[in-house]
C-alpha cells in the first residue's frame, strides 16, 4: 500500500514537471534535478526507468529527503551527479 502511495505521488510529481516544462521535454521523457543545491543539473529520464529498480531506490531516497514537495518544482534527485550517471547507465 505505501508503494501505491509513493508511486501515485511520483507521478504528481512528474505530472507537475511536464506542465511547467512541457515545451522543452519531449515526449516520453521527465526532467530530473540531480546534485548539490546550488549546482543542481536537469537531466532528460526516459519514462520507461520508472520501472527499473535501481531507479525506484533512488525516487525512495528522494522521498525520504524531499518527501512530495520539491524545490525545484520538478523531482529532484539526492544523489550527485556521478551516481545518477552510474544508476542510469546500468539500466541501458
Amino acid at each position: 500500500m505505501a508503494f501505491l502511495r509513493s508511486l501515485f505521488a511520483t507521478k504528481q510529481i512528474i505530472r507537475r514537471s511536464f506542465t511547467m516544462e512541457s515545451s522543452s521535454t519531449p515526449k516520453g521523457f521527465f526532467a530530473v534535478y540531480v546534485g548539490e543545491n546550488l549546482k543542481k543539473k536537469r537531466y532528460l529520464v526516459p519514462v520507461c526507468f520508472l520501472n527499473k529498480p535501481s531507479f525506484q531506490a533512488l525516487l525512495r531516497k528522494a522521498e525520504e529527503e524531499f518527501g512530495f514537495d520539491h524545490p525545484t518544482g520538478g523531482l529532484s534527485l539526492p544523489c550527485d551527479e556521478a551516481f545518477f550517471f552510474t544508476v542510469t547507465s546500468q539500466i541501458r
